[in-house]
This record gives structure tokens, C-alpha cells and sequence, in this order.
């Protein structure tokens, strides 16, 4: 994702519950990602402006920086560039997907340092904040990805107990208004909202966005 800037520090996980709950959610978006075919890349998403195939695009991206990020090559802007699809996107996406589980894996432990240019040309990130900021976007993108191709999204209940006070931890200022930026200004979730619905909410989505091929489109909701 292109960071804002505007993050800040969440409760602390347990730094391995954090990466299998991690794990766990970008495995869940390859899973999804399996069930894209050719004719669904042209679909729109969430992400306002966004087809399908450049939000398979930005995610693979996203795998190999934060991968290279726990190599100690981050500063490489190479590693964060956004290619065009080839013949085998959702082949790329899990090969991509699998890359950054087994890459963060090698990490020593929550303080090792992360160069993330993308989020500060200037300063490093913890361990344990960078692979949070992975975390929670990837179960925000596997929910867009679902909700565009018309598909159920049920993660794990401790997976979104992890990743909600992530959510809520991501300031709901004017840099939400900015070109590019990850979020839209929160959104109200309903009394009876469950935690997916709240981390949507949190970060200016809708749950009852449709993909437009489907039905009718609640708007987008701004993306990465």
C-alpha cells in the first residue's frame, strides 16, 4: 500500500501470535485470490478506481517489499514497484504471498528494524509494527477481493480480534482526504456491528458495498 503517514501505535500482540494470525489472513487472500478468473480482472472493488487486476497487482507489490523489508533491503524501491499482470496473476499472487510469510518467518523478534520508504524515507519501523501494518491490510484487501467476486469473507474470530484495535489505532484525520491515501474517513458502524464490520467502518469502507457487476454499488471506499 502507499502507508499514510497518519498511523499510529496499536495494543501490542504477542509477536508470534502476530505472525501466524498474519499469516493466516494473507493465506486467506490467496485463497480468494485462487477463485479470480480471467473475466473477473476487469471487475471493479472497493478501492475507488480500482479493477481487479490492479488491486491483484498492488498486492503482489506489496508481498515482495514487505518481504524485502524483512531482509534488510527495504530501501530498494525496486522490491515495492507495481508491474503489470502476466499470464498467471493468481499463480504470481500466491508464490508473492507465500514469499512474505516465509520472510517474515526469519525475522529475529519484534525490534529488528524495517525499512519501509513507502511510509518514511527517514526512519525505520519495528518488527512488530511493519508486519502489523501488513496484517491489517490484507484482511481489509481479502474482504475487498471477496466482496468483488460475490464471496463470503469469515476470518478466524481471534484474527479479527487482533486486528481491530489495529484498525481503530489508524488516526481519522485530514490525510484521509489526501490523493492515494490507504483510508477514507471512518464511516459509523451500526449498533449491532460485528468486528469485521467495525474494522471496515474504522477505515472508511462500507460493508454493504456490491461490486456493480452484482448489484447495486454502495461507492468506493478508497484504497491503498
Amino acid at each position: 500500500m502507499h502507508m499514510n503517514p497518519a498511523y499510529a501505535s496499536a495494543p501490542r500482540t504477542d509477536f508470534a501470535d502476530l505472525r501466524r494470525l498474519h499469516a493466516r489472513a494473507v493465506r486467506d487472500s490467496v485463497t480468494l485470490a485462487q477463485r479470480v478468473t480471467p473475466d473477473d480482472l476487469t471487475r471493479q472493488t472497493p478501492c475507488s478506481s480500482w479493477t481487479l487486476a490492479d488491486l491483484l497487482a498492488h498486492m503482489t507489490a506489496q508481498h515482495h517489499g514487505f518481504a524485502a523489508a524483512a531482509r534488510g533491503e527495504g530501501r530498494e524501491s525496486a522490491h515495492w514497484a507495481v508491474r503489470p499482470l502476466g499470464t498467471d496473476p493468481v499463480g504470481e499472487y500466491t508464490v508473492a504471498a507465500e514469499n512474505v510469510i516465509a520472510a517474515f518467518a526469519t525475522v529475529e523478534g519484534p525490534d529488528q528494524a524495517f525499512a519501509l520508504p513507502e511510509f518514511s524515507a527517514d526512519r525505520t519501523f519495528r518488527a512488530a509494527r511493519a508486519i502489523g501494518f501488513h496484517f491489517i491490510d490484507y484482511v481489509v484487501h481479502s474482504w475487498d477481493v471477496a466482496r468483488t467476486l460475490g464471496l463470503a469473507y469469515a476470518p478466524a474470530p481471534e484474527l479479527l480480534r487482533a486486528a481491530l484495535p489495529i484498525a481503530r489505532a489508524v488516526p481519522d484525520d485530514d490525510s484521509r482526504l489526501a490523493p492515494g491515501s490507504a483510508f477514507r474517513p471512518g464511516l459509523t458502524a451500526g449498533e449491532d456491528a460485528d468486528n469485521l464490520e467495525q474494522i471496515l467502518t474504522a477505515l472508511g469502507r462500507s460493508p454493504r458495498w456490491r461490486c456493480p457487476e452484482l448489484g447495486a454499488d454502495s461507492g468506493g471506499a478508497g484504497c491503498d
